[in-house]
Parts: C-alpha cells; structure tokens; sequence
C-alpha cells in the first residue's frame, strides 16, 4: 500500500534490494523468502518473537536521488504481488517523467506530492464508505494473518496473543490468531516453521488447567488431538475470548447461522490500542448475555452501561451498595451482596427522573418517580449529570404506554378481523376472542368458582400465605418495580398462593413485560396459526389428550382448545423449534394458573430465555443440563457418581425431570411447588433438587445391581413427594397408582426436600453452572454430529461402494465445504443450504463452485482445463431437484458410480454428460435441441390424451358386444374394478423405473464431437496415451461411418421412419442432402479437429506417419472439418478457408449409446482403461495434503517466491 514518505537513513540495513532503477529501490526484508543466511534467520526469528513483522512489511519501495544520502519510503507491501503492481505503477507512470528533471529536489518533491494525492484520494473514498476501521497495527496483523494462513479477505481476526506452543516437550514460542472461524498458531525461531490452524467447529474440548508440565496452558482438544498454549500475559482474557468464539461455532452447527457483526455498536469517543471491532462486538455482547440473564430481559436489549451506586431502600430504612445498569427500555439495580435486593425499571412505567439535592448524607442523588406513584433514589453516582442525560434520552424514544394500560385483548376483534375481508369479516368468528372464558382466568379458577369455600386448616394456612404475600406488597410494592429481596426469597419457597402463583409466575419470569410491550400479538398469532397444517400440529393434536389427562380440567374441550391455540401459536411463532414433547404437559399447568395469553408469554420465556435449546429437534439444552448434572453428582456425590455410572443410570432419569421440570415424574401439588422456586431462582432449583434426590437414596442405590433396580427405586421416592399443605384436592398420579405396590415407601414432605436441597447444595452458583453448560455443550454437540455422521454412513453403506472409512472421510470434507460457505460468503443463504427437518443426508449441501474444487480433487477423470465443464454438467446431473445445490447423497451417488462402476455404468455417466440436462442451457436450447424437444413432446402430449380419454370411458369387453342385456349392477361392478385397474395402472406408471441403456436417449454430431474431445483431455496424462489416442480415433471413426449409415437408411425409408428417428427431425434441402453424401469422407476430418480443439496430435494417420506426427510440434487439420477457435499458431490447416460451425453439423445424424458400447469394447486399452480400478485413498490423501498445504503456506499469490518448510 502507498505510505506517507517518510525518511530511511540505512538503506541496506536488514533489508536485500530485488530491484533498482535510477530513481526507485525495491527491497524485501531479511529472514522473509529464501536465502538470507544466519543473519536472514535472526532478523526473521526475531520478527515473529517480538511482532516486528506485524508493523514492518516484508517489502518496500525507496525513492533514490544520485546527489543525496537519504532515501524515501513511498510504499510497502505484504506479498510480492502488492509490492510489484505498486513498482508497475512508477515505472510506466513517473519514471519517464521525473527523469527530465534537472533538480534532484525536484523530483523528490514531485514524487512525494504525487504519493500524498494518491492517498489523500484512497482515503476519500474510505470516508464515502463511512466504516469504522481498526487501528493501524491490528491491521497489519490482519494482513499478516491472511497471509501465513492463506485466509481470505472475509475471514477476520478477532485478536491476536503472544505465547508458546508445546510441540512435543518443546515450547514454540510465537503468535496466537483468533479469528471468528479459526484458531491459527504462527512460529519461526532460526529457520524452524510452526503453523497450525484449527477450526473452531472442530473443537471438542476447551480448558484452561495449571499443572507441572504445562503451568497455567489452555488446552484446545479436537477429535484427533490436543495442542497446548501457555506463557500469555493474560490468561484469562485470552480463555474468555476463546469460549466466546467456541460457541459461535457451536451454535453455528447447531442453527447452521453464521456469525454477523454488530452494527449497531456505537463508536468509540477514541481509537482503541490493540482492540479490534469485532473484539469490542463479543465483550458487548458478553455483558448484554449476563445482564439479560440477570433480570430475565428479552433478547433485544443491550445494555448501554453501568455506575456503582446505593439505592436507598424504604422498607429497611438503609443504603444498599450495588450496581445501576441502564439499557434502552429498563433501569436495574442489583446489589453487591448476593439476593440482598434486586430492582427492574421499565422505562415505559418512569413519569420523571431527576437530580435530587445533594447533601454529604446522600451526594450526588438521583430521583426516579414511576406511574403508579413509587420513587426510587439513588444516591454516590460518579457522573450523575451524562446518567440523567442518557435516561432523559432514552425515555424519549420509549413509546407512550398509556395505551398499554389498556387488556390486550381489546385489540384482538378488530386485529383479526382486518385480516378477513367481504362479507366473511362479519360472519367469521375469531379463534381467540374476550369471550373465551380461558381469556380471563386460568383453568383451575374456572373449574372451583362454584365450589364452596372450604375453611379447613388447610384453606385457613392458603389464606394466611395470600395475607403474608399481601403484607409484602404494601411494603416492597407490586408489579414489575416490586422490590425483590431474601424476604421475596423465603416467600416462594414457603409457596405461592394459587390465587396469585399465576402472576408471580409472569413477574419472576420477564414474561409480564414482553406481554405489556406486545399488546394484541397472542391473538393476531392464533389467527394466522389455527387452519393451518404442519408437521408441528399433527404432532401437538396427537399429544393433547395425554397431557394431564388425570386432571378434570383436560377431561373436555374448554382444556383441549385452550391448549391447542397456546401450542399451535407458538409453533407459529418459532417454526425452528416448533413443537417439542413435554411442551404439552408444561404448557398444561401454565394454563391451570393463567389465562391463556398469560401461559403463552410464559412459555415463550421458558424455551427461549429460560431453558434455552430445551425444546428443540435434538433436545440439546437438556442433553447440556444431563452433563452438568452428572459433573455436579461426581463433585458433590464421587461414591454414588461412579456406581451411577457402572449402572448408566444418571443419563436415563435425568432427562425427563429436566424436560418437563419434575412435572411428569412426581405428583402435581408437589412438582407446581419446584415451579414455583424455578421460576424465581432459575434452573439451578431443578439441579439442586435432582442432587438431593439422589442423597435421600444414596444407600440404597449404592446396593443397587443393575439399572432397572435404581430406576425402580428413584421412581418410587418421587411418586411418594407429598404436598400436605395443597387446598385442592389430590390429583392422582398414574404412575404412583401402577408402581406403588403392596408396600408404598414412606411419604417424603416436597417442604422437606426443597429445605434440604438448599442446606445441602444451596453454594451452587448460576456463572459456575454456565461455565459447566458451555463445557458441555461442546461435548453434546460434538457427539451430535458424530452421531448424524454414523447415520449417514450407515445409509449410504447400501447406496455406495465405498468403505465406511472413505465415507466417513467423504462426509467429513464435504460437510467442511458446507460450513465454510455459510461463513465465508456463498450464492445462498445458510438457510437455504441446511433444513435440520430433512434426513442426515440431505442437511448439507454445496454450490457448484464447491462441487468443482471437490470434483477436481476427487475426480478420477483428469481432463485438464476441460475438468470445470466437466465438473459442471455433473453437478447440473446430479441435482434432481434443480435448486442450485447439491446433497452428500447425490454427491456420493455420481462419486461411487465413476470409481466403482463396471464399465458399462462409468460409460453411461460419460454418455450422460454430454446431453441435456448436464449440457449448459445455451447448448441445450440450440436449434437442433428445440427442434427435438417439440416434435418429441407431440406424441406423449397425444397419448395422455389417449388415456385420459380411455379412463373416462368404460372399457367394453367381447362379453357386452355379445350381450348387451346384462344385469346394470353386474356393469356397475364392472365399471369400478376397470376404474380400480386403471388407477393401477396409472400408479405402476409412476413408480420409477431402473433405468436401462436402451432408454437413453440418441447423441447428435456435435454432442458426438464433444465426447472426443472429452476422451481425449482424459488420456493426456495416462501412461498409454498414444495407444488410447488411437484407439478412440479408431472407434470416433467408425461411429462416424455408423451414424452416416444410419442416417442413409432412414433417409432411404421415407418420412414414416424419419418422424421415428429423434435425431432425423428438421430436413434438408436438396442441395444440403447432396452436400451431406460428400461429407461422409470428411468425419475422420472431423476428429481431427476436436484433436485440434483439444490441443493433441490426431491419431487418425496411418500407422507409418503417426509416430513422425506425434513428435512433430504441428496438429494436421482438414479444411473442411470443424472449425475450432482453440487452432493454435502451430496448426497447419491444408485446404481451403474454414466454415462456420452450423454450415457442417448434420442434423439427420445419430448414434446410440449401444452403438458406442459396441465400438468401445473392440478396443482393448480403452476397455483396459475403464475397467481399471483407481485408487480412492490415494486422491483423498492428495486432498487432504493439499488443503493442509493450502492453510500452511505463507505465499498468497503466483509472484511469490517465498517457501516454507511445512
């Protein structure tokens, strides 16, 4: 790139001059390229330690004057290829004239400004362009990395570290690149090369250790192997950021959605040192990740910072220390100690915020007043007037709510009866109106409103709980700017009323502000979502009846509806989770406590906030939470963890308590309690209670022999989980009635359990589970795809004969050529490439240009420049579906059949490739091509109509001519079973049909012409080559005489065996049929032309001249062949002038693929040649070298002479 000039005293210090003129230098730097000697690896071993070679270029170009000792600096370049178009540019543009100047000041003034206005114009257009950039130094590492890596320009670094790589028991000191894809590794210490590059997907374990042989190392673990990092200067930062991107690449391979950049980020107030955009992008996205998890906000908001603060807290007249965080629609207050006092904020429910006086009890205050009359203060704000300035702003953007006071609902007619339109609009009754009675209340509600009141003990202590919850209202407040403190704490786990568990559930959750924010959109859903039919509602009608069906509340249609509308809405909402099992039974007991808009934004909250991935195809979030559970019960239980594991019991049980949060495997009144707890702690209850499960039976399952046994013994405690304090009456548990047995285990108080399970296992922290759910969500993801990988060889083990270890490889590359199009930039979305909703072998797919670099690889058939248009028609073949994208099963499919079909089946691919549809439209849609089409789809077109014709009318049988009294039921009969015959008929005729070599089609002269020359191309690098050359000229020949005899027969039998003959069609004149007898002597002519097109010597000679044209560097074509615009200057053309193209092409000519077959097999090297079997391992392990050469090289481009030892 152009540089500002600057001075250079040395000129030859570290640095070898490649060229010179009078007034320029290029030079490359030592210890880059070849030679160089002990002081070359010095500089270049000391380049890489200290990062010299980050800020220096390996190229420059100085500007020279004869009378001065001081140079100039004008440009520099990272490959040689940069820095020779830039040397290009001053040679042809001011070399000639700067040479006519008599001052050498002048021409050194004239060059520096001429430089200064080439990058005064460059920068111009950058700012047109308004993108922010990185600093200059991350830049050159960029570029650096590029470079060492062969990377392209989409492909960016994240952040770079110096350290070492333990290569054996040797540390290898270099640099660490982190780019979004790709952990790439660069060291070079006195002529020894290190490069490694690992892509992020790959990753199967990530783990930061300190042992005696690796103090303080990050060991990055893939399937194959480990590589150990160590000695960085910050450790964890580098951990942190390496976590980060690992679960990009997780989450790429499970959503198949590449990683986007954050525009929205605001700008830095000032360039960053050392910090890359893409680097301040994930720590933003880190800090919005815990805020949001926090206070269960949506995932739409981002946190615009956060202040150390105090909140004064009315209810405990004190000041509490904590942080103040502000995001675009809520202010939240946590404290420091840890559920001390917790507060949300939604902007839309602020009235003022203000600067309150300032004292030395309370400096530097800010009042805060909502609209339902609570004020908040904060208090010791370091910069507390830009704080007010940024709420003031943000609360100007914030859309009036008043009319979000308003019932949603109200909105939910005229909404959905805007989407009907005509008379249909006034008749059409919506799905989901005010009306429904589970629009108002929940389903249990619904069900005791006549019941009378019970006053019991029981009823008497419910009442007491509503009053405690009461009482805690007056004094923390209610609604979504309620104060949550420990008091809030011992509230739920004592447990929540049913009178209020509904909306406590829609506080604690964040559901209530998604609902106040999207007034109207539940209703809107289900009118869009009902009628409609998918995989999703067959699966959720199939489910309806067995969710709770113990509960009189699912026993009739008001249940059935209401849970239908909330399922099928969601499933419209998130088609890519859709519908999952255990959503039924959760969503069953959202509905029992909450109207139904209610249970539908809780369950939204449950699967995307809450248990997140829990519900998708694969279940993955539970697969995740079964790995920490079974990591938390060796940590907390090693003695039952390892007879657990001799048994395989843990991964079995666990499952479904996670799924369906105890709900399936305890009794109701004793599971909605956990509910309760999860919905205000989080997922760690559901852990916490597991482990104190598993404690309470730790003997016994310690004597347990075999799985069945645990099992039996785990089920029987959890159906025997009582709640004593339940008003209602007790629902039975079906599974409690068939296992109890004549001799029930005593009742255990869920009270009890849920007291034990904080005493025992209360130290367990949300960040410590999250750090465990990213370890082991590498795992489970990982061994997800190595499952679908076994799968797919599995299936195509029948469909290929390929071994499983050269599929299993096959697949490995070509789901690698699927990843790196969705994060490398491709013609299709992500989206349109993988459909988790399809088989294993048909998720992946790839473009053409990925099926050549594949093909060209792979290929068996080498045909030199002629291997793209090969490539090409194959892939148009192979994609029966005509989407532009190819599956691993069609793939496979053409692969197999051309390294391990007969020669019959490699012939037919050969034959196929050279019509349509694997010829290019262009070709397909010639003249001739159209002429064939039309005239074949006449008789096809005539013989449908023929059978409809023939279905419509009874078929009258030598019976009914004799008689025609018969008995009208006796024809009736008659009538169906032909009616019944036809359809099978029809229906064989649409099965498909094994495909035969009589059904292909016939090959015209010019697609003839076309497979020669591909024939030829394939044997220029074999060792038979001229004995195969003559071959094929040998069979070209006679095909030629073939097709020319067959041309004159259906000439000679008239126009009824010439509509026969597909390729007859279009007839010529007179004089082009007198021209046609005299170019029967000209097809060997013809051949020899495609030799030509080919760029080979003609076989076709006599056997004495052959030998002399085969080393003569001239190719003998006739004149009245083809013409050809590939002739070379070394043709020598005997005859006339040449003749377009169409002038020689007979339409009336054609062969059969039987016929090629027949000459083929008179050959022997060609029937050698197609029966040889080629070696697959060979050309994969070519591949794989080469695409490990392709990331280890530092050359970027055909200038450069630099090698590296690899």
């Amino acid at each position: 790139m152009w540089i500002q000039p600057e001075e250079v005293l040395l000129a030859g210090a570290l640095w070898v001059s490649e060229r010179a003129n009078p007034f320029f230098i290029l030079q490359r730097r030592k210890g880059h390229g070849r030679g160089g000697g002990l002081s070359g690896l010095l500089v270049g071993t000391l380049d890489v330690v200290l990062d010299s070679s980050a800020r220096v270029a390996p190229y420059r170009i100085l500007l020279q004057t004869a009378d001065s000792q001081i140079y100039w600096n004008v440009a520099c370049g990272s490959s040689r290829k940069e820095i020779t178009e830039h040397w290009d540019w001053l040679e042809s543009n001011l070399l000639q004239t700067i040479s006519i100047f008599d001052n050498d000041e002048d021409v050194t003034t004239f060059v520096k400004g001429k430089i200064s206005g080439i990058i005064a114009e460059e920068n111009r257009l950058k700012q047109g362009e308004e993108q922010e950039e990185d600093c200059g130094k991350f830049q050159e590492a960029e570029l650096k990395m590029r470079r060492l890596f062969a990377m392209p320009e989409e492909e960016k670094l994240v952040n770079y570290y110096s350290c070492s790589y333990w290569k054996g028991r040797v540390p290898r000191q270099g640099w660490l690149y982190l780019s979004v894809n790709h952990l790439c590794f660069y060291s070079f210490l006195l002529g020894k090369e290190v490069t490694l590059v690992v892509q992020w997907t790959e990753v199967t374990q990530l783990e930061k250790n300190a042992n005696l042989v690796f103090p303080e190392s990050v060991r990055v673990s893939t399937r194959h192997t480990e590589h150990f990092f160590s000695m960085f200067l910050n450790i964890n930062d580098t951990f942190k950021l390496m976590e980060q991107l690992a679960n990009i690449a997780m989450r790429q391979l499970l959503d198949n959605e590449a990683f986007a950049a954050d525009l929205t980020l605001p700008k830095p107030c000032k360039t960053l040192k050392n910090v890359s955009i893409l680097k301040r992008d994930l720590d933003a996205r880190a800090k919005n990740e815990r805020y949001r998890t926090m206070f269960r906000l949506t995932q739409d908001e981002r946190l615009d910072g956060h202040t150390d603060c105090t909140l004064w807290t009315p209810f405990a007249k004190m000041h509490v220390v904590g942080q103040l965080f502000i995001s675009n629609n809520y202010i939240c207050f946590n404290s420091r100690e840890e559920g001390l006092c917790q507060l949300i904020i939604p902007l839309r429910e602020v009235s003022i915020a203000e600067k309150a006086d300032s004292s030395s009890v309370l400096p530097c205050p800010v009042s805060i007043s909502t609209k339902n009359k609570m004020n908040f203060l904060f208090a010791n704000l370091k910069d507390r007037d830009f704080l007010v300035q940024r709420i003031s702003d943000f609360l100007q953007r914030t859309p009036d709510s008043s009319r979000g006071d308003t019932s949603p609902l109200c909105l939910v007619g005229p909404s959905a009866s805007s989407m009907s339109s005509g008379s249909e609009a006034v008749h059409e009754t919506p799905h989901y109106h005010p009306g429904l009675s589970t629009a108002s209340q929940g389903l249990l509600q619904l069900y005791h409103q006549d019941a009378r009141e019970d006053l019991g003990p029981k009823a008497m202590r419910e009442k007491m709980k509503e009053e405690a919850w009461n009482i805690h209202f007056s004094e923390f407040g209610r609604g979504v700017c309620m104060y949550r403190t420990s008091r809030t704490r011992e509230l739920v786990l004592n447990g929540i009323p049913e009178s209020l568990r509904g909306e406590l559930w829609l506080l604690f959750s964040g559901a209530q502000n998604e609902m106040a924010t999207h007034s109207g959109y539940y209703g809107d859903l289900v009118e869009q979502a009902m009628g409609l039919c998918s995989l999703a509602t067959e699966e959720i009608e199939r489910d309806l009846h067995r969710s709770m069906p113990e509960h009189r509340a699912f026993q009739n249609e008001t249940g059935i509806a209401a849970l239908r509308r909330v399922l099928t809405a969601y499933a419209h909402r998130n088609p890519g989770i859709g519908y999952c099992q255990a959503m039924n039974i959760v969503t069953s007991v959202l509905l029992l406590y909450c109207p139904e808009e209610e249970a539908f934004w809780l369950l939204v909250a449950l699967c995307e906030r809450m248990l997140p991935d829990y519900y998708n195809t694969r279940v993955v979030g539970a697969l995740v939470d079964q790995g920490v559970f079974e990591e938390l019960t060796r940590a907390f239980l090693p003695l039952l963890y390892e007879h657990m594991q001799e048994l395989g019991v843990i991964s079995t049980i666990s499952l479904s308590w996670f799924l369906t949060l105890f709900l399936s495997v305890m009794p109701f009144d004793s599971a909605v309690l956990l509910v309760d707890c999860f919905f205000y702690e989080g997922i760690k209850v559901t852990f916490q209670v597991a482990l104190a499960v598993l404690y309470d039976n730790m003997d016994a399952l310690l004597s347990c022999s075999d799985e069945g046994e645990a099992m039996t013994i785990l089920g029987r405690y959890l159906d025997n989980v009582v709640n004593k304090q339940t008003v209602a009456p007790p629902i039975p548990h079906l599974h409690a009635l068939l296992t109890s047995g004549d001799d029930p285990p005593p009742e255990v108080d869920i009270f009890d359990l849920i007291k034990s399970s904080y005493e025992k296992f209360g130290s367990l922290h949300s960040d410590v589970i999250e750090q465990m759910r990213f370890k082991q969500r590498l795992k489970v993801i990982q061994s997800l795809e190595d499952t679908a990988k076994r799968s797919v060889v599995r299936a195509m083990m029948t469909e290929s004969a390929f071994s499983i270890e050269e599929l299993e490889e096959l697949y490995c590359l070509f789901k690698s050529k699927h990843m790196t199009s969705c994060y490398w930039g491709s013609s299709s979305s992500a989206a349109e490439r993988h459909d988790p909703s399809l088989p294993y072998l048909e998720q992946y797919r790839i473009d053409p240009a990925q099926f050549t670099q594949l093909f060209t690889a792979l290929g068996p058939w080498v045909c030199g420049g002629h291997t793209s248009t090969l490539s090409t028609r194959l892939f148009r073949l192979l994609d029966q579906n005509k989407d532009g994208l190819v599956n691993f099963k069609e793939f496979i499919t053409g692969l197999s059949g051309m390294y391990h079909g007969d020669m019959t089946e490699k012939l037919k691919l050969l034959y196929k490739l050279h019509l349509p549809p694997a010829l290019c439209p262009e070709v397909a849609e010639s003249a001739l091509e159209a002429t064939h089409f039309f005239t074949e789809e006449e008789p096809q077109e005539s013989s449908l109509l023929c059978d409809v014709e023939m279905l419509g009318q009874p078929e009258v049988t030598p019976g009914e001519g004799k008689d025609g009294g018969r008995d009208s039921e006796e024809k009736k009969e008659e009538k169906v079973k032909d009616y019944r015959y036809y359809l099978r008929m029809w229906a064989t005729e649409k099965e498909p049909k094994a495909e035969t070599i009589k059904d292909l089609p016939r090959m015209n002269q010019e697609q003839f012409i076309d497979l020669c020359k591909t024939l030829y191309n394939m044997f220029s690098e074999e060792p038979l080559e001229q004995e195969l050359y003559h071959s094929i000229a040998t069979v070209a020949s006679l095909l030629l005489r073939i097709g020319e005899v067959g041309k004159r027969f259906n000439n000679n039998n008239g126009g009824g065996r010439k509509a026969d003959n597909p390729a007859a069609q279009g007839l010529p004149t007179e004089p082009q049929r007198e021209e046609a007898h005299g170019e029967g002597g000209l097809r060997e002519s013809q051949v020899c032309l495609a030799l030509a097109d080919a760029q080979l010597e003609p076989a076709t000679l006599d056997e004495e001249s052959k030998d002399d044209v085969s080393l003569s560097s001239y190719s003998v074509v006739s004149s009245g062949s083809l013409p050809c615009d590939d002739i070379t200057d070394n043709t020598l053309l005997i005859g006339g002038g040449r003749r377009r193209r169409g002038s020689v092409l007979d339409v009336d000519w054609s062969i059969t693929f039987e016929q090629v077959l027949a000459s083929l097999l008179t050959e022997p090297p060609l029937v050698d040649y197609f029966e040889k079997k080629r070696d697959f391992k060979n050309k994969m392990a070519a591949c794989k070298a080469q695409r490990a050469v392709e990331r280890q090289t530092s050359s970027t481009s055909d200038h450069e002479l630099t090698q590296h030892s690899i």
